[in-house]
C-alpha cells in the first residue's frame, strides 16, 4: 500500500487558516470529517488529545503529527496541513510547527494500514524532502514529492551497503507514529554510517521484524528506544544503549556512533534468551511459561509481602471475629491477599495466551485465569488456561482467515475476544476446573502428610534445583512451583526454595573472602557483591563464578543449596512471602533463627567444597 493511497486531494489544505494548537487539531478533523474519513469526529478528537497528554507530538523541525487509532476512524486516512507563519504546538525543540500530517487509524487497521501511515513518518526525517513540501505550490506536487520519495527509499535499500550489524528495538505508547520514525531514523542514519542495522517494532500490530538470537549474538550493540516495557532479558550479556523514542527521532546518528564504538554498559538480565525462530517449536513452551511468570511476579512479591506483614499482627489478625484482630492487618490482607494476590493467576493466563497469540490472546487469558482462580483449580488452571485460551486463539486465526478482506478490522475487536473468551471458559468451566481442582486437593493433601523425611527429600530436591542453573528453566520451575504451594496454603516448600537460591552467592562470597588464593582479584571484589546478592535472593550471582569454573562451582553450589533446602524442612520452616531474602525473614512460620542457621550452613559447605576444591591461582 503507498502513502498516497491513504493520503488524497481531498485530505490536503495547503494553507492552514487557524493560528492555535487546539484549533489546527480541530481544523485538520474537519477536513478528515468532510471527506468521509469519520464515524465521529468529536470521539476523534477526544482520542487525539488523550494521546497529546500522554506526550507531544510536536516532533520538531517544524512537524507535528498527532495520531490517534480509534473506532471513530471509518476509513484509515492522512490529512496533510501546512501553516506558512507556524504554529506553537509545544515541539520538543520548542520551535513551531508549519507541516502537519494527522494521521487516523481505525480500531481494526491492519499491518499494511500501520506500515503505511508509518512509513509517512520517516521521510519527514529528511530536510530535502521537507522543503519539497514546504514549497509545494499545489496539491498534486505535494503528492509527487512523496511518491518520488517512496521510489528513492526503495532503491537506497536495494544498494544499503554493510559494516557491522546494530540491533534496534523501538516502541512508543500508541505504537503508530513514533515507534516508526524511530526505527526510519536509525535505519537511514546507520545506512549513511556504513552499518547494517536491524530494527524491531512494539507497534500496534504487536513485534513486527522480532531480532532472533543468533542476530543477538552477532550484534555490535543493541539500541533499545522505548517508552515502554519491551523483552530486555534476551540482551544479556551485551552492549545495550537505553534512551527514550524521541530520541532515536532527534539524534539517531549519535545513537549509531555509539553503537558501533560498544560506548554503552553491557546489559545483565534474569532469564535466558530468546531463540532463533526455526527452535522456536522446542523452544516456545518455556517462553511462554516466563513471558507469563514474569509478568505475574510484581503481584506475587508485591501481595505475598503485604500478606506476610500482616501475620506481623498476627496469624489470624485480619479476620474481624477473632481476637486479635487489628484493622492494619486486615487492610493489609485485603490489598495484598484480595487484590494483588488475587490478580496472580489471571495475569499469569493472560500474558502466557499474550506470548502465544499476540494481543487478541490477552483477554481470553485472562478471563480463562479468573476462572480458573474462581473455580478452585488454582497456578495449574492458570497454566492451563493461558495455553488454551493462546492456542484457541491461534486456531481462530485460520478459521477466520478465508473471511473477506472487508471484515479484517472487526477480527482483533469483535470475533477474536468473542470467540476466544466463549471457547476458553467453556472448556475451563465444563473441562478443566474439576478435575485440576480435585488434583490440587489431592497434592495438597499428600504434602500434608508427608513425614519428616520425605519433606527433608523434598527440600533437597528444591533447594538443588535452585541451583543448578542459577536463574535458568530449573530453577525457575522450583520457585514456580514454591509459589504454587504459597497460593495452595502450604508454605514450607517455598522456604526450601528460597534458602536454596540464597545459598550461591552467599557461599561463593564466602569462599573469596576465607580461600584468597583460589580466586582472581576480579573475583574477589566480585565476590563482596555476592554478599549482596545473596542477601537478597539473587542467585544470578553466581553466574560469573560457574561460567569460569563449571567442574567444581556448579556441584559445590548444589551441595550447598540442597542442604540448605533440607535443614529448613527439617526445621519445620514456612515463608508466606515469595521473595525477599534476609528481609522477610522475620515473617516466617518457625524459627527465624533455625531458618538463618539452614542458610548459613549451605553457604558454609559450599565455601570448604570451593576452598578444598578449587587450585590456587597465579595472576
Amino acid at each position: 500500500m503507498r502513502i498516497t493511497d491513504l493520503l488524497t486531494k481531498d485530505t490536503i489544505v495547503l494553507n492552514l487558516s487557524e493560528t492555535t494548537k487546539e484549533a489546527v487539531i480541530d481544523e485538520l478533523i474537519r477536513k478528515l470529517d468532510s471527506s468521509g474519513k469519520l464515524v465521529d469526529s468529536r470521539k476523534f478528537k477526544q482520542a487525539i488529545l488523550a494521546r497529546e497528554a500522554q506526550s507531544t507530538t510536536g516532533i520538531g523541525e517544524g512537524i507535528a503529527i498527532p495520531h490517534a487509532k480509534t473506532s471513530a476512524v471509518r476509513t484509515p486516512a492522512i490529512v496533510f496541513g501546512r501553516s506558512k507563519a507556524g504554529v506553537d504546538y509545544g515541539s520538543l525543540d520548542g520551535q513551531p510547527s508549519h507541516l502537519f500530517f494527522m494521521i487516523a487509524a481505525s480500531e481494526g487497521a491492519n499491518n499494511a494500514h500501520l506500515q503505511t501511515l508509518s512509513r509517512l513518518s520517516s521521510f519527514l526525517m529528511d530536510s530535502n524532502f521537507r522543503k519539497k513540501l514546504e514549497t509545494a505550490a499545489t496539491v498534486d506536487e505535494v503528492l509527487k514529492a512523496i511518491n518520488q520519495k517512496e521510489v528513492e527509499i526503495v532503491e537506497e535499500e536495494k544498494s544499503a551497503s554493510n559494516k557491522g550489524l546494530i540491533l534496534a528495538v523501538t516502541a512508543c505508547p500508541t505504537g503508530i507514529a513514533h515507534t516508526f520514525m524511530a526505527a526510519d531514523a536509525l535505519k537511514g542514519n546507520a545506512k549513511d554510517l556504513g552499518y547494517s542495522i536491524k530494527v524491531e517494532t512494539n507497534g500496534s500490530a504487536g513485534v513486527e521484524n522480532e531480532l532472533l538470537a543468533s542476530e543477538i549474538k552477532d550484534a555490535v550493540a543493541i539500541i533499545v528506544a522505548a517508552d515502554t516495557a519491551v523483552d530486555m532479558d534476551r540482551f544479556d550479556g551485551k552492549h545495550v544503549i537505553e534512551v527514550p523514542v524521541a530520541q532515536a527521532i532527534r539524534n539517531p546518528k549519535e545513537l549509531i556512533e555509539k553503537a558501533s564504538k560498544q560506548d554503552a554498559p553491557v546489559y545483565r538480565g534474569a532469564a535466558g534468551g530468546q531463540k532463533d525462530s526455526a527452535k522456536k517449536e522446542r523452544t516456545g513452551f518455556y517462553k511462554h511459561i516466563m513471558n507469563g511468570v514474569s509478568n505475574m511476579l510484581p503481584f506475587v512479591v508485591g501481595g505475598g509481602i503485604l500478606i506476610a506483614i500482616s501475620f506481623i499482627f498476627g496469624i489470624q489478625a485480619f479476620e474481624p471475629e477473632h481476637e486479635t484482630y487489628h484493622p492494619i492487618a486486615e487492610a493489609l490482607m485485603t490489598i495484598g491477599g484480595g487484590n494483588a494476590f488475587g490478580l496472580m493467576i489471571p495475569v499469569l493466563a493472560g500474558f502466557i495466551a499474550m506470548s502465544i497469540a499476540n494481543r487478541p490472546g490477552f483477554a481470553p487469558g485472562m478471563v480463562g485465569g479468573l476462572l480458573a482462580a474462581s473455580g478452585g483449580a488454582g497456578f495449574l488452571g492458570g497454566l492451563i488456561a493461558g495455553f488454551l485460551a493462546g492456542y484457541v486463539v491461534l486456531g481462530l486465526r485460520k478459521v477466520f482467515s478465508s473471511l473477506p478482506k472487508s471484515l479484517e478490522g472487526i477480527k482483533p475487536v469483535l470475533l477474536y475476544p468473542v470467540f476466544g473468551i466463549l471457547i476458553t471458559g467453556f472448556v475451563m468451566l465444563f473441562i478443566v476446573n474439576e478435575p485440576v481442582l480435585a488434583l490440587n486437593t489431592t497434592m495438597e493433601k499428600w504434602l500434608g502428610n508427608m513425614g519428616t523425611g520425605n519433606l527433608v527429600l523434598l527440600g533437597l530436591i528444591l533447594g538443588g534445583m535452585m541451583a543448578i542453573d542459577m536463574g535458568g528453566p530449573i530453577n525457575k520451575a522450583a520457585f514456580t512451583f514454591g509459589i504454587a504451594m504459597i497460593d495452595a496454603g502450604n508454605l514450607a516448600p517455598h522456604a526450601a526454595v528460597m534458602a536454596g537460591g540464597m545459598v550461591p552467592p552467599l557461599g561463593i562470597a564466602l569462599a573469596t573472602t576465607f580461600f584468597k588464593k583460589k580466586f582472581t582479584t576480579a573475583e574477589k571484589e566480585a565476590g563482596k557483591t555476592n554478599y549482596f546478592m545473596g542477601a537478597s535472593f539473587i542467585t544470578e550471582g553466581a553466574i560469573p563464578f560457574a561460567a569460569a569454573d563449571p567442574g567444581r562451582v556448579i556441584p559445590s553450589i548444589i551441595v550447598g543449596s540442597a542442604v540448605a533446602g533440607a535443614l529448613t524442612m527439617m526445621f519445620g520452616i514456612g515463608l508466606p512471602a515469595p521473595h525477599g531474602g534476609v528481609f522477610v525473614i522475620p515473617l516466617v512460620n518457625g524459627s527465624p533463627f533455625m531458618y538463618i542457621g539452614a542458610i548459613l550452613i549451605g553457604a558454609a559447605i559450599t565455601a570448604l567444597m570451593l576452598g578444598l576444591w578449587k587450585k590456587d591461582v597465579k595472576e
